[in-house]
């Protein structure tokens, strides 16, 4: 059943990912975005690690999938020209093509020794970031809310909705 699980949520994770860089819209990529990123977090489920499932919830999931929707509605999309296509688009995919691939092969290439030496213990995971990492992750925070509150007031006062 675990396999069922695995397989669905890599799915939809991957099915997001590509949503997210095939969309012509970009409220649709976010969207796709969060998908994705809602898949990660079942992943973390089936690995047991349910903070980091609420921490890819919360943090991902909530706040950056809001701040980016929030940029893409403050942003006044009729002073740009409109874009309809790159030229570049067949060397990205190729790009992608041979970078999915370099992951393939590090997965099946690793070894579980490798992979031993590179294990964190979730216990000191959790105590750093509530005891060392506590005060830098509320700067960051109180910053982002700043720059938020300071957007959106620039976009109110030039439209003349005062």
């Amino acid at each position: 059943m675990t396999w069922f699980f695995f397989a669905l949520l890599s799915a939809l994770a991957v099915g997001g990912g590509l949503g997210v860089v095939s969309s012509r819209n970009v409220v649709h990529s976010a969207l796709f975005l969060l998908l994705s990123l809602l898949a990660v977090a079942g992943l973390y489920v089936l690995l047991a690690t349910e903070f980091l499932a609420l921490v890819q919830i919360f943090i991902y999931g909530g706040a950056i999938i809001i701040v980016l929707l929030f940029a893409i509605m403050l942003t006044r999309s009729q002073e740009y020209p409109r874009i309809s296509d790159n030229a570049q688009r067949p060397f990205a995919a190729l790009a992608a093509l041979v970078f999915f691939g370099l992951l393939t092969a590090a997965f099946v290439i690793d070894s579980p020794a490798a992979s031993s030496r590179h294990r964190v213990a979730f216990a000191d995971l959790g105590h750093s970031l509530f005891t060392d990492w506590a005060l830098p992750f509320e700067i960051a925070s109180l910053v982002l809310l700043i720059a938020l509150v300071g957007a959106i007031t620039i976009a109110r006062s030039e439209s003349g909705d005062d």
